[in-house]
């Protein structure tokens, strides 16, 4: 019995040495066993890449996506069968043997440890430290200094100025050899340091310097709610990483075998990587792409123009119809260096190649343009830290590498001759004169120019629905009535046809024209055409078969078409066309009447946003508004906007959340009867979170089978949307990624518009000066002008 036991306790011994996340001397990792993190979330064991036999030790993600891996020890020495063995020494060495115990693979640390264990954590990073010694700046060795093709969080991309010691990522060769490729993403410390993607020693793309927020090359990456940026520079070292704040969101920067830099993000519901950017996105970002003291504009043709003070090198760069800028531009006037020289500011740049430039953060960019003005070599100054608005950063040589942005970007000071500087003044007051005198006749083809839509003649229109049939029309808002018709080729449209009842008048059709046709999403409706006749206005839409999301949600009968999957696949839907009106587009649009009748429905159940009537339009950095025309849905408007009339991207946030928790309970808001009857359904349901509870609020016509964990994620997302102040409220970006991520999510503060007596009453007289509501939920406006 004794023996029996005591090999049972052998054997549990044996699985657990390949089961937790250790490994000490006289312990080995064989072909076929692994080592996992404590939290499960990474796996260290032997891989053959695609289709090749060949054996490697590498890191992959456990968890989620266990093809994938992120790091490899021995890139260059692969192992040809399945004998291959990892050890760690007495020393603390890692090494890989073969068959014949020939040396494959070793970290070759030259500290040495008492008694060394090698760990695999959470990070993904393999560690050699002390048994004893918990403290991650004490170890030994780790993977995390020898990055592969993966760029993790926590992993540091940069170099030690005193050991010489480099810190980069490079692709692999192939899909099937992970041994390094020509292509590497590392921080090149010539001049102020930068972050750049080499093929050999040739650079092929900038992400540029840093300035204090983020690179000048990728305003995308400040800081926000979910990752936290760090650049270090200093006289020891220079590095750059980023964290995950919250570490349920899963995120890799992947440098491939062909050189693209890309940034996946894991997403839950899909199981699957999504690209969320990727570096090298036009042309834009290939290096020195217009040459020198030329910028190049996304979406322009040409992308290349030069710098106010310069003109093109070469006639191949002044054609219009060139596509090779490479000899880029030089200074129409030459700076002669005389005390007379001055400094021309452009801004929203990326700004030049730093490899021959010189920085001192300490001193002011007043005294930054001094220290310029007495250097003939120096070319243009800028800040250093724009974040402070402190430190120099001065050029000597050609400027090389500049994007201009419509948003964002930094400003740059460029050396000009005096009488370059006033010519350029000259020439201002000149166009500015004539911009004055042409306004007012442009104003009559800025009109048409708005509408940017096929004008539809009204008999085609009248004769694809029968004459305005009353069996073509699909329904009737407060806008008026919708009709389905068919063109003479077949195609079904939908026309929405405004009543001169309505309110919304020519201002709100303008409105609509105009934003909707610069918007293209697949989760927003497409507007074909429209159509002036008289006092007709017209709006002719892509056709939806399934109406709107009202007609089913509120419906006994219908609702039970949405099951659970279909309701969070229109709540994903909805959401990301809310993150291309707020953040993706080109317009930023605030839509301000979001509600269950303004999300149309495909022929496979898809949402699409519709009504842009009441849509405005947010200018560069501009993050609210005021009105006094407050518009919008009872029910669905923000405290702050119903009672203030401000709004911002927060009160469509808002509306968004009302939206959810309709979608979960089958239940409107405004109106709600429930067990307190001065309780709004947000009311009801912040009480029963609170209560611990929230499952009660799933639609009966859901039945059971429902994702309880996406169901609570949907309930907390839509209370943390709907909180009653808006800075307490997530953004569109946060939002869709609490939806498609595991995380533990904040907890929600009490809703607004509590309880039903909160809201202002519905006006029962026309008499009333302020405000005229509607008592059945349709689109209301408060009577003043703007």
């Amino acid at each position: 019995m004794e023996i029996v036991l005591c090999l049972c306790m052998f054997f549990f011994l044996i699985i657990e040495s390949f089961t937790q996340d250790i490994i000490i001397p006289g312990q080995s990792i064989k072909d076929g066993e692994t080592l996992r993190s404590a939290g499960g979330s990474f796996e260290l064991g032997f891989f053959s890449p695609g289709s090749s036999k060949n054996r490697y030790v590498g890191i992959w993600y456990k968890k989620i996506s266990p093809g994938t891996v992120v790091w490899v020890a021995n890139r260059e020495t692969p192992i040809s069968d399945r004998s291959g063995v990892l050890n760690i020494t007495s020393q603390g060495i890692l090494t890989l043997l073969n068959s014949s115990n020939s040396l494959v693979w070793s970290s070759n640390t030259s500290k040495t440890a008492e008694s060394p264990v090698a760990q695999l954590l959470d990070s993904g990073n393999l560690v050699v430290k002390e048994r004893n010694d918990n403290n991650l700046e004490n170890v030994l060795w780790e993977s995390f200094d020898y990055p592969c093709d993966n760029l993790l969080s926590g992993m540091k991309l940069g170099r030690n100025f005193v050991t010489g010691f480099e810190r980069y990522i490079s692709s692999w060769k192939s899909t099937e050899d992970p041994a390094p490729g020509q292509y590497s993403l590392r921080i090149e410390p010539r001049g102020y340091p930068q972050l750049v993607l080499k093929k050999g020693s040739e650079i092929l793309f900038r992400a540029g310097s840093w300035n204090g927020l983020y690179f000048s090359g990728k305003p995308g990456l400040e800081q926000n709610p979910v990752y936290s940026y760090d650049f270090v520079l200093n006289n020891i070292e220079v590095y750059y990483k980023y964290e995950h704040r919250n570490s349920s969101f899963v995120s890799r920067y992947s440098l491939n075998p062909l050189g693209v830099i890309q940034r996946f993000m894991w997403n839950e519901r899909k199981n699957d990587w999504e690209i969320f950017s990727t570096a090298q996105a036009d042309q834009c970002a290939i290096y020195a792409f217009c040459g020198a003291y030329a910028t190049c504009t996304t979406n322009k043709s040409p992308p290349c123009t030069c710098l106010e003070g310069f003109v093109p090198r070469s006639t191949k760069s002044g054609d219009l119809n060139s596509v090779d800028w490479s000899d880029g531009c030089v200074r129409r006037t030459p700076s002669v260096c005389d005390g007379k020289d001055g400094f021309l500011k452009h801004t929203g740049l990326k700004l030049p190649d730093t490899s021959h430039s010189w920085a001192d953060k300490s001193i002011s960019l007043q005294e930054c343009e001094k220290i310029c003005l007495r250097n003939c070599s120096c070319t243009a100054y800028a800040n250093l830290d724009i974040l402070k608005g402190t430190g120099c950063l001065i050029w000597f040589n050609d400027l090389i590498d500049m994007t201009e942005f419509t948003e964002v970007g930094q400003d740059l000071h460029i050396r000009l001759a005096a009488s370059e500087l006033d010519r350029i003044q000259r020439l201002t007051i000149v166009v500015f004169v004539l911009y004055v005198r042409k306004k007012k006749l442009r104003k009559e083809d800025e009109k048409k120019e708005e509408m940017e839509l096929p004008m539809i003649d009204f008999a085609t229109i009248a004769n694809a629905t029968n004459n305005f049939s009353e069996n073509n029309m699909l329904g009737r808002g407060g806008f008026g009535p919708v009709y389905k018709g068919i063109l003479v080729e077949g195609q079904e449209i939908a026309i929405k046809r405004l009543s001169k009842n309505s309110g919304q008048g020519l201002e709100e059709f303008k409105n609509e024209v105009t934003l909707i046709a610069k918007l293209q999403h697949r989760n927003l409706v497409k507007l074909f055409g429209c159509c002036i006749k008289g006092e007709e206005r017209l709006l002719i839409y892509e056709y939806m078969p399934n109406k709107s999301l009202d007609y089913f949600i509120f419906d006994k009968t219908r609702s039970r078409v949405l099951d659970w999957h279909r309701r969070m696949r229109i709540v994903d839907g909805i959401a990301r066309g809310l993150l291309y009106l707020h953040h993706d587009s080109r317009l930023r649009i605030i839509h301000r009447d979001l509600k269950t009748s303004n999300i149309l429905l495909d022929n496979s159940m898809n949402p699409k946003i519709s009504d842009f009537g009441l849509a405005r339009k947010f200018c560069g950095d501009q993050t609210e508004d005021k009105t006094k025309r407050v518009v919008g849905t009872y029910g669905y408007m923000s405290p702050e906007y119903a009672f203030g009339g401000c709004f911002s991207p927060k009160s469509d946030v808002f509306s968004f959340g009302v939206l959810v928790l309709e979608i979960v309970t089958g239940k409107r808001n405004r109106g709600f009867s429930g067990p307190d009857q001065d309780q709004t359904l947000l009311g009801h349901a912040w009480k029963l979170w609170m209560e611990e509870r929230p499952l009660e609020l799933v639609d009966n016509a859901i039945g059971d089978s429902y994702n309880v964990a996406e169901v609570l994620r949907c309930i907390n997302v839509a209370l943390l949307c709907v909180q009653q102040r808006p800075e307490d409220r997530p953004n569109m970006s946060l939002v869709v990624l609490m939806l498609c991520g595991e995380s533990t999510l904040p907890h929600p503060k009490q809703p607004g518009f509590f309880l039903e007596r909160n809201l202002p009453p519905a006006a029962d007289s026309a008499s009333s000066k302020q405000e005229l509501y509607s008592l059945d939920g349709s689109t209301i406006t408060a009577l003043e002008p703007r």
